[in-house]
């Protein structure tokens, strides 16, 4: 059996952020590829809220609220939760779709789609 190397040219881009900051790397092409986000601190600050009201809501529950309280406070962590996915969303596409395409990463591509799908639903 014959042994084949395949050789895959590494890719070399820029990004700059809302800083005007200019970052420049290189990675092998169609392979994943992890970058740092511009709104990752928002991001977790607000998990941390979501997953506080959340916390409360249980408490909620527990101490026997009244369903109407409970749902109305159930539907604003809903509301935190999908605002945060699109901001995921949004830095996701302005960052890593970028360089999937300009680097022919079709795998990170199909992964968004699949990840849009299962979002919205």
């Amino acid at each position: 059996m014959k042994k084949t190397t395949a050789r895959i040219k590494n890719i070399t881009h820029t990004h700059t952020g809302d800083t005007e900051k200019v970052h420049s790397h290189s990675h092998e092409a169609g392979t994943g590829h992890k970058h740092s986000h511009q709104n990752t601190k928002a991001v977790l600050n607000r998990l941390s809220r979501a997953a506080g009201h959340l916390d409360s809501v249980k408490r909620m529950i527990e101490d026997g609220k009244d369903c109407s309280e409970v749902l109305i406070q159930l539907s604003a962590v809903i509301a935190a939760l999908n605002s945060t996915g699109k901001i995921i969303l949004e830095d996701h596409i302005q960052n890593c779709i970028v360089d999937a395409i300009e680097s022919g990463d079709k795998t990170s591509l199909e992964n968004l789609n699949k990840a849009i799908d299962r979002f919205i639903k």
